[in-house]
């Protein structure tokens, strides 16, 4: 046993002792204004804590992560003129990624990085849907490297790094794990969900969206989206961003696949409604006159006496072979490995009997 070790309840009396001497005057002030039997201690800022493996991912990717500054925000309610403000990141020697919801209604944006530099940039693309922006630079420090998107599909318990600006704190980073994958999310005023999403228990609230959620190699797993409150936040995968982003950079533009139909998960009860073998697959509650699924599918048209299940639909249950058990997979498959004018093979049931029909995708409606 180490005597000279003072246990924790001892160390606290010692301490009480302490300061009982000093409230009882027992220290007198030096005329160079010091205590008595004290030295003055300055930090030598030069000699830096040796940090942790955080710490080394930190100083990768931060040079590369800007704060987004946006002029010109229309408020809704007042008709005023504001700012908002997000975060971005370096995706090639000249554009840096964000969120659409960022940028999309500003007239100037500029860019900020964590040594100080300002930017102006010009705004090349959004995409409502995805909620991804590109900005082309004018300027990028010398020390300001493009961050990479990995190629790995994240998974549940897998550490992960929030970095950005939340309410305008400059480098700010935040740890977790990935709580969550294939997440479909609904955001406001968005008719359609963002499939694939990342859930992550890092901390991040406003002024993070845009961001990377970057893995334990510094690559960036997702472009943060949304969080704020009950340890939940989101970003868009690495998966869509590397579709959609070389599309935003090229044409301003990024066209998803769109078959025209409403949809629900197969659950019991519409299996039994339906008498489907099992509860798996999708069902057609809609389809949209002329677009792609139009005179390919059928829509459900009663539903069954009792029971709010739909009824006579046709039922998805795989596409060119790959398995859809709910719609979560169907939105992943369309938008992970087809494009507008491929032409797919649905697996369907329709009354009754299996069958296979084939498809050829369209573009989703241009939003308003």
């Amino acid at each position: 046993m180490n005597e000279s070790r003072v246990d924790r309840r001892g160390f606290l009396a010692l301490a009480s002792a302490g300061l009982a001497g000093a409230v009882a005057g027992c220290s007198e002030p030096r005329a160079d204004n010091s205590m008595e039997g004290s030295s003055v201690h300055s930090i030598d800022r030069d000699n830096a804590a040796d940090g942790s493996a955080y710490t080394e991912i930190y100083r990768s990717v931060i040079d590369s992560v800007t704060q987004v500054r946006v002029a010109g925000v229309s408020d809704p309610d007042t008709g005023q003129e504001g700012r908002g403000q997000g975060s971005g990141f370096l995706i090639d020697e000249s554009h840096v990624v964000t969120n659409d919801h960022v940028v999309a209604d500003g007239k100037s944006v500029d860019l900020q990085y964590i040594n100080g530099d300002w930017t102006g940039t010009r705004l090349l693309g959004t995409d409502f849907y995805s909620d991804l922006a590109v900005l082309e630079v004018d300027h990028v420090p010398n020390a300001s490297t493009p961050l990479s998107l990995t190629d790995e599909w994240p998974v549940v318990g897998q550490e992960v790094l929030a970095v950005g600006n939340p309410y305008g704190l400059e480098g700010t980073m935040t740890q977790g794990i990935v709580s969550g994958v294939n997440r479909t999310l609904d955001l406001p005023d968005r008719e359609f969900s963002i499939s694939n999403a990342v859930q992550t228990d890092a901390a991040v609230n406003p002024g993070n969206s845009g961001g990377p959620l970057v893995n334990m190699d510094g690559e960036v797993l997702g472009v943060i989206n949304s969080g704020g409150g009950n340890n939940i936040g989101f970003a868009i995968p690495a998966a869509i961003t590397q579709r959609v982003v070389p599309a935003l950079i090229e044409t301003g533009t990024y066209d998803h696949p769109y078959m025209g139909v409403g949809i629900l998960t197969v659950d019991r009860h519409i299996a039994e409604a339906n008498s489907l073998p099992e509860a798996t697959g999708v069902l057609i509650t809609a389809v949209a006159d002329g677009e792609a699924a139009d005179g390919v599918l059928e829509p459900a048209t009663t539903s069954r006496q009792g029971t709010a299940a739909p009824v006579g639909g046709d039922v998805i249950v795989a596409i060119d072979g790959e398995p859809i058990p709910d719609r979560h997979a169907l939105s992943t498959y369309l938008e992970l490995e087809t494009s507008p004018g491929d032409t797919i093979q649905l697996d369907i049931w329709r009354n009754g009997t299996e069958q296979t029909v084939s498809l050829t995708l369209g573009a989703r409606p241009v939003s308003e």
